[in-house]
């Protein structure tokens, strides 16, 4: 791959002639990236089609190609990607549903507004592959038919699609009704009764781990619950006797299900797994028992997802705050706290409580100023991305806190030009802070050339329109690729630049590709 043609071919500013250079010699790495440019005229997308036929489908996917445009029988994968835009021509379902690829049949039974009789011509399809792509989105004609197929798999896709009915949902989820499937993955592959080692040996072989059938497809009537279980159109009566179920996936999905009823919470706060009580606290379902019950869990996890459900009541929210990392974000219930309460956790002794405040953005000034001038820095850093802050705020933060709030002042859209090269000299312990200042829309030549001593930040910079041309020229050589694009498609790289290396990078058309 030519990563400096790549980085070419996305530049924003490249001239229309060098655009038509590019097409003239891309690859499908170069065509990729020409397909996303913006400024791409019909004459020059025909072009690039005509060139790569492979990027006939991002071109589909960015409104650039119509059905004028598409012969389904010379490019079949760009009629199937307009089909599942829901564009195109009816007659092309028709066609492809003979396509004898089977991946090209299973893309086309995931396309909506499917006509009857391609509906049928896939129900009736010898892969069950592509049976079972059609039963995971067709309507609910096409679910009450494959409801009862033979094969595990096309029930399963059954039970995944919302459109199923829910009292055939709540049949999948036990059986009863429905005829028992003939076949599953299993044993369509091995000799019954057969269990899949979890550290099979064999490279070819394509089971889950655990796979097993003894007859009754045990491993995939699991699975067929389980989608069920997360549908959200199965019915709760249904999906409540699975609350002391055997099987601690079964439990674990049962968990996350929104409008579970209070005895249900209730019976999966004292579960043994804690992935299950982690998804029951962030579940909406939970209300302020569950949610007190499990702020005492002594899982982490699940006490962080206490902390993040947006109806945990205040003080739960606190007492979990103030032992459990709940992460740099605004919490739902910080987020819809009162003026009163607002008031309370900005007065409070207890610096976790100020520091999720300090996450809002919407806070009088009388109170963001306060936080601002935090002595703590674990307030300050969270405020310090607030666009609200005046440049002396900003300066006072670094100048009290130093590294330990750097890169999130640098990542204010405010942070002015000299405070931005004050920080990338602080050393090693604002490093970090670097890949802040490289994509910050004020940062200077002076502040984006320290910010090339850092791996991520050099990238960025690399990007960063107020680079030097003469060191864009020098990354182009750079060892790391993503710095080479990035330094490529810079639209401060001079035009002469960009000129002589298509002129130098780019082969003849009709010539062999210069790519490796």
């Amino acid at each position: 791959m030519n990563h400096v043609l790549c980085g070419l071919a996305a530049n924003p500013v490249l001239p229309a002639e060098l655009v038509d250079r590019l097409i003239a010699v891309a690859d499908p790495d170069i065509a990729q990236d020409l397909a996303g440019r913006e400024d791409l005229g019909r004459a020059q997308v025909l072009a690039l089609v005509s060139r790569v036929p492979e990027c006939a489908v991002r071109l589909v996917h960015e409104g650039r190609l119509t059905e004028a445009d598409i012969d389904p029988v010379t490019r079949p994968d760009a009629a199937l990607a307009l089909l599942g835009e829901g564009g195109g021509d009816p007659r092309w379902a028709r066609l492809l549903a003979g396509d004898p690829d089977r991946v090209r049949r299973e893309k086309l039974a995931a396309c909506p507004r499917l006509p009857p009789d391609v509906v049928e011509a896939l129900v009736a399809d010898t892969d069950v592959g592509v049976v079972a792509e059609l039963a995971l989105w067709a309507g609910q004609d096409a679910t009450v038919r494959l409801a009862a197929h033979p094969h595990t798999e096309v029930r399963r896709a059954v039970a995944a699609n919302e459109a199923t009915p829910p009292v055939l949902l709540a049949a999948l989820l036990t059986g009863a009704g429905l005829p028992a499937a003939r076949r599953c993955p299993v044993c369509d592959q091995e000799e019954i009764p057969f269990a899949h080692d979890r550290e099979c040996p064999r490279p070819d072989c394509d089971l889950p781990p655990g796979a097993r059938c003894g007859g009754s497809h045990e491993s995939a009537v699991h699975e067929i619950q389980e989608a069920a279980l997360r549908n959200p159109a199965t019915p709760a009566e249904a999906v409540a006797g699975f609350v002391d179920h055997p099987s601690a996936l079964l439990r674990w999905v049962l968990a996350a299900r929104p409008g579970l009823s209070s005895e249900v919470t209730a019976r999966l706060v004292a579960d043994p797994l804690p992935g299950v009580r982690e998804d029951l606290a962030a579940n909406p379902a939970a209300d302020g028992t569950v949610l007190r019950a499990l702020s005492g869990d002594p899982s982490a996890q699940v006490r962080r997802a206490v902390a993040h459900h947006p109806d945990v009541p205040l003080d739960v929210l606190l007492q979990v705050a103030g032992k459990t990392r709940v992460g740099p974000t605004l919490l739902p219930r910080i987020a819809t706290a009162s003026p009163a309460e607002v008031e309370e956790l900005a007065r409070s002794s207890d610096p976790a409580a100020r520091m999720l405040l300090a996450q809002r953005r919407d806070l009088p000034a009388r109170i963001r100023d306060a936080l601002a001038a935090d002595a703590d820095a674990r307030v300050a850093k969270p405020l310090a991305t607030d666009p609200g802050l005046s440049e002396g705020q900003l300066h006072a933060m670094v100048d009290r806190h130093g590294s330990r709030v750097a890169a999130k002042v640098a990542a204010n859209p405010n942070t002015p030009a000299t405070l931005l090269e004050a920080i990338t000299r602080h050393g090693k312990a604002a490093r970090k802070a670097l890949r802040e200042v490289a994509r910050h829309p004020r940062a200077t030549a002076t502040a984006l050339l320290a910010c090339l001593a850092d791996e991520q930040g050099r990238i960025r910079a690399a990007g960063h329109p107020a680079l030097p041309p003469q060191v864009l020229l020098e990354l182009l050589d750079d060892a790391d690729w993503q710095v080479v694009e990035a330094a490529a498609g810079n639209p401060s790289l001079p035009r002469a630049a960009m000129e002589d290396l298509v002129n130098r990078l780019s082969p003849e058309p009709g010539s062999p590709s210069s790519h490796s």
